[in-house]
């Protein structure tokens, strides 16, 4: 039984672990600045506008067709980056055959990969006094 409890435990932990890791990463940000430095974007992990810059008066003399092009090239460009910073901290942490990438883009949460509690036998839940849940 101590050994069942001790692995109940260490779920709960990892469990605990991996919903720190998904908090942290929606700290992340990253910017990126066009090249010719019209305008700096700035965004959260989850690829949300965080703040644009245009740092020198170039864009005025842009259609707006090409400052839109540039500023969506640019948005891009550091929703990308964050992305990636954000898969590279990710990956490590997570078990063999999880797409971390998908996790990073929101496509896939936590509860995809572990469940709030883990499969059991109904004996195994018993001896550890937890009730069947429904989801």
């Amino acid at each position: 039984m101590d050994r069942i409890e001790r692995l109940f435990e260490e779920y709960q932990r990892q469990r605990d672990n991996l919903s720190d890791m998904q908090r942290r990463m929606s700290e992340i940000s990253a910017s990126a600045t066009s090249p010719r430095r019209e305008v700096t974007v700035t965004v959260g992990q989850n690829g949300v506008l965080t703040d644009i810059q245009f740092a020198n008066g170039a864009y005025r003399r842009m259609t707006p067709a090409d400052l839109t092009a540039v500023v969506l090239a640019t948005f891009n460009e550091a929703k990308e980056a964050a992305f990636e910073e954000a898969t590279r901290i990710l990956a490590p942490m997570l078990p063999d055959g999880v797409d971390a990438a998908a996790m990073v883009r929101g496509k896939e949460g936590v509860d995809a990969y572990m469940p709030k509690e883990p499969r059991m036998a109904t004996s195994v839940r018993e001896i550890l006094g937890i009730r069947e849940t429904q989801e």
